[in-house]
């Protein structure tokens, strides 16, 4: 196990155990990406998304380009979601413009057959990204690892590509569901061996992205996607050197089942911005913490306006108190088209607004 520095910023990590904090820590999904001109340069050089992904030196490089920017409180491993299905023999690639897509589909018996667990080897340039962003960060803040949900792997496997509808995974969810629950399991075994394998390798948080869930009705939520994020967890370790590593859980839409995803073992759920910060801070109690939940479109807005919305959200989830934790973020990923000087003035209002919250 290599050695790391010490953690010199770990106001994240204690918000999400919900402990005390002198200001609400804050990051943002996606904040390595195409709104910022290096990052842009960092792709060109590497010729393409996969390129940069799949190549430890370059994730390294830009998921430490928004952490030289600005004074953020975490950091992510550059890396996507599709990881482990294409781990899987699906054969992942992408279209310019037109997001991921996969060469094979999973939607028969014999595709379910013939799905293969992939040996966690194939997925090694993922974990020496982790160690070599782990190491270059040198202790400035925690780095968090991540997968897609069972549900959202589950998604693009058998629609071949992104989808509005969902009709093709719809179908099977409800005229197969024995075959839809094989590959959930599949998937929900793999997730867990794949955060571990991070967490081995350096993640100091994790995170589970549940994109589609809220694509799911009432009832086939909990059957097809919450309950394999459960199966997830119970698999998790949630300590490494007797330092406990927290959990996020992220279902896009999911605010409805925010009662019942607070039960299955997370340390934090992340909201999307159609959720009242104040009333899910009210419905979860201290059973996690939350992290959320800024419309990633109020970056768009000048400066001033980006600090009042700031100062709104932050006055509805109120002073954190024993017990309850905040992590500020967008309830979405940073928009490719956002002005990186309105980043900054973001953070700057979650951080000098917090505090003055905490010294009130």
């Amino acid at each position: 196990m290599p050695q790391f520095a010490p953690l010199q910023n770990d106001t994240f990590l204690r918000a999400l155990l919900r402990q005390p904090t002198d200001y609400t820590p804050v990051w943002l999904m996606r904040q390595a990406g195409r709104y910022l001109p290096e990052y842009r340069a960092s792709r060109a050089r590497a010729g393409s998304f996969l390129g940069l992904a799949k190549n430890p030196d370059f994730a390294t490089e830009v998921t430490l380009q928004p952490i030289d920017r600005y004074p953020l409180d975490a950091s992510i491993l550059f890396s996507d979601i599709l990881t482990v299905p294409d781990a899987m023999g699906l054969g992942l690639y992408f279209e310019e413009g037109e997001g991921p897509k996969f060469e094979r589909t999973v939607r028969t018996e014999e595709d379910v057959a013939a799905l293969r667990v992939p040996d966690m080897a194939s997925l090694d340039y993922v974990f020496k990204a982790v160690t070599q962003i782990r190491t270059a960060l040198n202790g400035r803040v925690p780095l968090i690892g991540f997968s897609g949900s069972p549900w959202t792997l589950a998604c693009y496997m058998v629609e071949g590509q992104g989808s509005r509808e969902f009709h093709t995974v719809k179908k099977m969810l409800y005229s197969r569901p024995d075959l839809m629950h094989r590959v959930l399991q599949t998937n929900a075994d793999e997730v867990a061996q794949y955060l571990n394998a991070q967490i081995d390798a350096g993640a100091q948080a994790v995170m589970i992205f549940d994109s589609w869930g809220g694509a799911l009705a009432d009832g086939a939520y909990q059957a097809f996607s919450l309950q394999y994020m459960q199966k997830v967890l119970a698999q998790l370790q949630r300590e490494k050197d007797g330092v406990r590593i927290p959990a996020i859980v992220f279902t896009k839409g999911g605010g409805l089942w925010l009662d019942e995803m607070a039960g299955i073992g997370a340390d934090a759920l992340g909201l999307d911005w159609t959720v009242n910060l104040g009333r899910a801070r009210a419905l979860v109690g201290d059973r996690v913490a939350l992290q959320g939940n800024l419309d990633p479109a109020i970056l768009f807005a000048a400066p001033d306006q980006v600090r009042v919305e700031v100062e709104k959200a932050l006055a509805s989830y109120g002073t954190p108190s024993a017990g309850h934790g905040h992590v500020f973020n967008l309830g979405h990923g940073i928009s490719q088209f956002t002005p990186p000087e309105s980043v900054t003035a973001m953070v700057e209002a979650v951080h000098d607004f917090s505090r003055r919250q905490r010294a009130a």
